[in-house]
């Protein structure tokens, strides 16, 4: 089992840069896949991008490419999330999530596919 712990987020302005860390307690991320994922009032928690076990291989979903990208420290069993360019509707609690990986390149983009997740942490974007 493993235990995710969010942290990073702010309130920031439209066009800032900002970036997600997510740890990992008592024991290595190094089997697992990991996601980021958020959500916002009232909507389902949507994907953001994942990374797999190895870190060779990412997924991004498109409303975020080309401006977030996410990364692992095996060494340091966390797990980044480089936001920028941020825009108001980037706005939402952004979640850190894992799961053991059946291979070395796979990642997972559906909420069902995770098993472990932070409590969140709070992104908030002015215009």
């Amino acid at each position: 089992q493993v235990q995710l712990v969010e942290s990073g987020g702010e309130l920031v302005q439209a066009g800032d840069s900002l970036r997600l860390s997510c740890a990992a307690s008592r024991r290595t991320l190094s089997p697992y896949a990991m996601g980021w994922f958020r959500q916002t009032p009232g909507k389902e928690r949507e994907f953001v991008t994942a990374i797999s076990r190895s870190g060779d291989s990412t997924v991004t979903a498109d409303y975020v490419k080309g401006r977030f990208t996410i990364s692992r420290d095996a060494t340091k069993r966390t797990v980044y999330l480089q936001m920028n360019s941020l825009k108001p509707e980037d706005t939402a609690v952004y979640y850190c999530a894992a799961r053991v990986s059946t291979g070395d390149d796979y990642t997972y983009t559906r909420r069902s596919e995770y098993g472990y997740w932070g409590r969140g942490t709070q992104v908030t974007v002015s215009s």
